[in-house]
């Protein structure tokens, strides 16, 4: 049997289940506390229908206008946080496959996790760049988790990103961002928003394909943390991307890890892929946190 303890933290109703290593908060917590930036609605968004050759199934989420996190706490904390940017493709969100999915492994490490259903794209203007604001919310996001950081037993200079695909390009662009996508509103926003470090899996169309280069907002210094990175050979979202992420941080002296997969494609998210050893990137993964002191080396490897 399930052992299940209910607690109070902060507001949070906070559920422990004991055979999954993990805690979840039972209410997704607000990004914003009213509208989040050029927003007019509040909508946390509506679930497109499942599709039936999926299985197990992916959960897709549209129209999000009121971000929020899902809540993540282990049971045998490290001081260490990981904000996960899930993919979509800017139209909708990935939560499951691309998001809380990595929630058990990362707590068994006790890493707490926070999974971010970042704003979509419907109300965005003409012109206005898909990333822009998933920006917004992650930088928000990371200095919540920072204010926080006493309540679930963080270290503010310990709080990392991990981004999937469209979620991997936020990933790249909140990397080493010069400033903030927003003005401050309020006393969380004197937290840093810049990530002490951060996973890139598979990040999607950070290649400009007519110059060859990195996107322009994708800014890499010898300031920036460091990185790990992951492709497949095999992606229509090009490997090229994550190697030139890779050489420019290389370039300025930045501690990262590339690896490339010969297949596997698109998409996987935490999920093996038949035929493919992808399936094995998250070891590859607890390893590096663990070089880095960032995760306990018995609980790295998935089962």
């Amino acid at each position: 049997m399930i052992r299940r303890a209910a607690l109070l933290v902060a507001g949070l109703t906070v559920v422990s289940l004991s055979l999954a290593v993990r805690t979840v908060a039972a209410e997704p917590l607000p990004v914003w506390p009213e509208l989040a930036p050029g927003e007019t609605e509040r909508g946390v968004g509506q679930a497109l229908p499942h599709r039936p050759d999926e299985k197990p199934p992916v959960t897709r989420i549209v129209n999000v206008r009121r971000p929020t996190l899902e809540v993540f706490l282990p049971d045998e904390p490290n001081g260490t946080g990981i904000l996960v940017l899930p993919g979509g493709g800017f139209g909708k969100v990935v939560p499951d496959k691309e998001g809380s999915e990595a929630a058990p492994w990362l707590n068994r490490m006790g890493i707490a996790t926070f999974v971010l259903r970042y704003r979509t794209n419907e109300a965005n203007a003409p012109g206005e760049p898909a990333w822009k604001r998933p920006l917004q919310d992650a930088q928000r996001s990371l200095r919540l988790i920072r204010s926080r950081a006493e309540e679930w037993n963080l270290e503010g200079d310990r709080v990392g990103v991990l981004a999937f695909s469209a979620g991997g390009q936020v990933g790249a662009v909140l990397h080493d961002a010069a400033k903030p996508a927003y003005e401050p509103i309020d006393r969380v926003d004197t937290e840093s928003a810049r990530p002490s470090f951060s996973l890139l899996i598979y990040p999607w169309r950070v290649l400009d394909g007519t110059s060859e280069k990195l996107i322009a907002p994708i800014r890499l210094t010898k300031d920036a943390p460091p990185a790990f990175l992951v492709h497949t050979h095999d992606d229509q979202s090009s490997s090229l991307g994550s190697v030139l992420i890779y050489a420019a941080l290389k370039r300025n002296g930045v501690p990262a890890e590339l690896h490339v997969y010969g297949n596997g494609g698109h998409g996987y998210g935490m999920r093996p892929v038949p035929g493919s050893n992808v399936g094995t990137w998250p070891d590859r993964a607890g390893d590096w946190l663990v070089r880095r002191g960032l995760a306990r080396k018995s609980d790295a490897e998935t089962p």
